[in-house]
């Protein structure tokens, strides 16, 4: 499985943070869904895989205080903290979207 990761550019354990929380967000729900029980820990897992080394490189970058080196400690926070924010970011877009192309229906 490590291979395939590295064949994709991703790290593993980044993946796996992010997968936690995305499962920490799926169990934090007070109604459970099995859409949700299954697409956020996936959603966690993709979003944590794919932002984390650039979201934490940002922040180095704008000077907040976050270790200099290169701590894999840091990283993996940053990449459970991506993994249970992603369900709610696709949340809100989903509904943005069904909002914009949700036919009008008329009162006539």
């Amino acid at each position: 499985m490590h291979d395939w990761f590295d064949l994709l550019g991703l790290k593993g354990p980044v993946v796996a943070a992010g997968l936690a929380g995305g499962v920490l967000r799926a169990l934090s729900r007070h109604r459970y869904k099995v859409r949700e029980m299954i697409a956020s820990p996936i959603c966690g897992a993709l979003a944590a895989a794919y932002l984390t080394l650039p979201v934490v490189h940002y922040f180095r970058a704008t000077g907040l205080p976050i270790p200099e080196t290169d701590d894999d400690t840091t990283t993996l926070a940053a990449a459970f903290l991506i993994g249970v924010c992603a369900m709610w970011i696709s949340d809100i877009l989903f509904e943005f979207i069904v909002r914009k192309f949700k036919p009008v229906t008329g009162s006539e």
